[in-house]
């Protein structure tokens, strides 16, 4: 073989970019979905943790998310303004933010619950693949942490 395959900077040798590649392109056939319940794919994630735990603080949401503060705070202050949250300095300690579901976020849950479903229709993938993708996409997270 040609030493110039083996190049480091060859696009088709990285494994970031079919990872980055398809990340945008998963987001972008959530766009329509997510638009008919006016959020954006940051939004939508941050509400999955909230739909599950109904009340974390704003720390805890960017572990689960891996979202630093720079980008999950104005992700938090548009769903407040949108009455899909609220949120709460801890009175034990002011660092700490708590961010609740409130009755507007929580019916907004039953909007979305067709969204993985129909997005199951957009990724053409057999289920053993899906899991097995999963399975080293999470592998790979956890061996960043």
């Amino acid at each position: 073989m040609d030493a110039s395959e083996f190049d480091a900077l060859r696009l088709e040798n990285q494994l970031c970019f079919p990872l980055y590649a398809c990340a945008r392109e998963v987001v972008k056939r959530y766009k329509p979905f997510l638009d008919e319940i006016d959020l954006t794919y940051t939004q939508y994630i941050t509400m999955m943790v909230l739909w599950e735990k109904r009340e974390v603080t704003s720390k805890e949401i960017g572990e689960r998310l891996h979202l630093d503060s720079g980008t999950l705070t104005p992700v938090l202050k548009k769903l407040a303004e949108k009455g899909l949250v609220t949120r709460n300095r801890s009175p034990v300690d002011e660092r700490n933010l708590t961010v609740a579901l409130t009755e507007a976020g929580a019916r907004l849950r039953q909007r979305a619950e067709n969204i993985p479903a129909k997005m199951g229709e957009c990724i053409v993938m057999d289920p053993q693949e899906a899991a097995t993708l999963y399975g080293l996409l999470y592998k790979l997270l956890g061996s960043m942490a």
